[in-house]
Parts: structure tokens; C-alpha cells; sequence
């Protein structure tokens, strides 16, 4: 399995952000990731994309946001009049004083969703198509404000996270803002390779069953038993992607007791198995 690049982006610290605009792009940038935000309008062709742990189709447009240090990769057939436009931008932007002023909410809550990536609706697609096309035209003080329209756009539209909820369990904290499911999420990231049980949870925050369980899903938006499921098998994937363990040793290496039970859930979660999982990735990867 090959190594999941890191990218040096060519954002220096004077920069508020850059356009990296690529008519006729050739994919041919291997998984990757850096340390910088990125929005990226692929246009006029089709194939697959890789964030985190979501490997999807896409076709004809394609407007995703990713956060810093996600793994990431379109590999798109080379389609005559292609065109790709990516804009990247520090993750300080989230330090920023600006973005704790009440008119910067939404976007600030933008940039904290995107760390598990996001894909746009159609509707978004076709309306950030137009502003995003026309910023590779601007320049001056103008392209500020026409960044920061795109990102207020992107911030109050519809949209799909593309990694698995778990994958970064911070999210789910971030979200909740309970100290109570911290403390749950730390614990579960500490011990999903063993038998966790809803009851020992429930004890940890001196909740009983019942109640810790519509606690647990009123503030995570997720049931228990779905939530340590679904970190189990982002594990996995980076299992997967990363190592040369056999099936059974990442089943009971991510906390499943039974081998058929893990390729079972796997494919439901994930829409294939794991060998297929794993098989798709190599292809992925190897083809640069």
C-alpha cells in the first residue's frame, strides 16, 4: 500500500487565500493532504473521489470543501474542456477574532464541519459554479469579498458530510457541546478494540440506561450502539488503507467479536466489503 502524500500548498502567510485554476486538468495528484481549508469546483467530467473514508462517484459537477490534513483525491477521466478550480485557505482563518462575531457564525460552523468534508446540492453546485468562475477573474480587493460571498453561500446551503461521523470524533463533541458526551466519546475512542457495553457507558456519567440512551441520540443525532459502529468501522478503513492486516485481524482489531458479523455491517455502512474496500483503494492509489 502506498503512503498517503503530504502536499506543501503554495499559500504563503501573506495570503489571505489562493485560486489554482486548472482547464484541461490531467488528475494526476495521488491521495493527499495538507494543512490548509480547500474548496474544490471539478467541471465537465466524471469518476471517483476520494475523502477521508468516502470513496464516491461523481460526474459533471462536483463542489466539495475539505478541512486541514483530510486525505483527498479526484480521479476523473480526462474529458476534453475539463476544468478544475480549487481555492485554498489557512486553517489560522478559524482564529481569526472576525469569525466570533455574531454575522460569521454560520461560517465559522462551515469551516468546523468541513474537517469531515463536505459535498454541496446541485442547486449550491450550480450557483458557487458562477462565483467561483468568476473570482478567477477578479482582482484586487474585490476577489475578499467575492470569498468571502462564496463561503457565507456555502455556509447557510445544503450539504452532506462525506466522512464517516466517527472519523473524527471531535466532531461529534464540537456538536454536542456536553460535557457528558466528551466524556463518552473519550472513553469509546480509548477502548473500542474491546467489548463495550451500553450499561458500563451509561455508569460512566451516572445516567441509567434508558435515560443515557435518549441522551445520547438527542444530542448526538445518532443512537449509541450506531455511534461506537460507526467509529469502529472508520477504523477500519484506515486499517484498510494503511496496513496490510488480513480481514480478520482488522475485525477484531476495530472491537467486532465475529468475522462475518464485521464484513456484514462493513458493506451495510459502506456499500461494498472490506476487500473490496481495500481493493478500490490500492487501485486508487497505485494508478500515479
Amino acid at each position: 500500500m502506498k503512503e498517503i502524500q503530504k502536499e506543501i500548498t503554495p499559500l504563503s502567510a501573506d495570503d489571505l487565500f489562493i485560486v489554482l485554476n486548472h482547464p484541461s486538468a490531467k488528475f494526476d495528484y495521488p491521495v493527499h493532504h495538507h494543512s490548509d481549508f480547500e474548496i474544490n469546483l471539478v467541471m465537465d467530467t466524471y469518476g471517483k473521489r476520494i475523502v477521508g473514508d468516502s470513496v464516491e462517484d461523481f460526474s459533471t459537477l462536483d463542489l466539495v470543501m475539505i478541512g486541514p490534513n483530510v486525505p483527498h483525491a479526484w480521479f476523473g477521466e480526462i474529458v476534453e474542456n475539463n476544468h478544475v478550480v480549487t481555492i485554498q485557505f489557512s486553517d489560522k482563518l478559524l482564529d481569526f477574532p472576525i469569525l466570533e462575531k455574531r454575522l460569521f457564525n454560520s461560517i465559522k460552523t462551515l469551516m468546523l464541519e468541513a474537517q469531515r468534508g463536505l459535498v454541496f446540492s446541485e442547486k449550491t453546485q450550480l450557483e458557487i459554479k458562477e462565483k467561483i468562475l468568476k473570482l478567477t477573474k477578479m482582482q484586487g480587493f474585490q476577489t475578499v469579498l467575492e470569498f468571502l460571498s462564496i463561503l457565507h453561500s456555502l455556509s447557510i446551503a445544503d450539504r452532506r458530510v462525506l466522512i464517516s461521523n466517527q472519523y473524527d470524533s471531535q466532531a461529534v463533541v464540537r456538536t454536542s457541546k456536553s460535557r457528558r458526551i466528551t466524556k463518552v466519546c473519550e472513553y469509546i475512542e480509548k477502548n473500542y478494540e474491546e467489548p463495550i457495553k451500553l450499561g458500563e457507558v451509561a455508569a460512566l456519567v451516572n445516567i441509567s440506561e434508558s435515560a443515557f440512551s435518549h441522551f445520547f441520540k438527542k444530542k448526538t443525532n445518532t443512537s449509541f450502539i450506531d455511534y461506537l459502529t460507526n467509529i469502529r468501522i472508520a477504523h477500519a478503513c484506515q486499517l484498510l488503507t494503511e496496513t496490510t492486516h488480513s480481514i480478520a485481524e482488522i475485525c477484531y482489531a476495530c472491537g467486532f467479536n465475529n468475522l462475518s458479523n464485521f464484513i456484514r455491517t462493513f458493506k451495510k455502512k459502506k456499500g461494498n466489503t472490506p476487500s473490496e474496500h481495500r481493493t478500490l483503494i490500492e487501485q486508487l492509489l497505485i494508478k500515479y
